[in-house]
């Protein structure tokens, strides 16, 4: 893959509006897009969209706010990638839903269903403007939903996936696009 390429789809990854909340903090931000040479998820981003996440497809968000919203338009991860990069208080954390899905919390909630794993996720910063990684176990996987949706999921032979066959999926690195630190959305639904 060329870093041209790369490079031409920070803009999809990267966090809109700016925040002195997260810059004060030092929080680091990324966005993910799927790296699987030759498959139709090659170099798709990642969006959280109904508690889940799917590449390729739209972001889901909300903002209460009558102005001064983040725009809310692509999913960013904070930190090492175990939440997400959100003003609503309380946040929102990622985690692996019991059936092998990638998952984040609902706004307002800490609620983490019994049997999911809270990680350890990994974020690694690409150095000298190349891209960073982004993982989890022994990585991750997309598989087809009913509605032709590419939905994340833990690569696991142990994953309850839409088709019922794991062997269905297809397997991807997680590339990270490192953030400019501005808070992506206020939450996402």
């Amino acid at each position: 893959m060329k870093f041209t390429i790369a490079a031409s789809l920070l803009p999809l990854l990267a966090a809109a509006a700016p925040s002195s909340q997260h810059k004060a903090r030092g929080t680091t931000t990324f966005g993910i897009m799927s790296a699987r040479s030759g498959s139709p998820i090659h170099l798709l981003p990642l969006n959280a969209a109904g508690g889940a996440f799917y590449l390729g497809g739209e972001t889901s968000s909300y903002c209460p706010l009558d102005s001064g919203c983040p725009a809310g338009t692509e999913t960013v991860f904070a930190g090492d990638g175990s939440s997400l990069d959100v003003e609503v208080p309380g946040g929102q954390q990622v985690y692996v839903n019991p059936s092998g899905a990638l998952s984040f919390t609902v706004p307002h909630s800490a609620y983490i269903p019994t049997g999911s794993s809270t990680g350890p996720f990994t974020y690694t910063p690409g150095k000298n403007g190349a891209l960073g990684s982004w993982s989890f176990g022994k990585g991750f996987m997309a598989c087809r939903d009913e509605d032709s949706k590419w939905q994340v999921f833990a690569a696991s032979q142990n994953a309850t996936v839409p088709s019922g066959n794991v062997g269905d999926c297809i397997g991807f690195d997680a590339l990270a696009v490192a953030g400019n630190g501005s808070v992506a959305a206020w939450e996402y639904i």
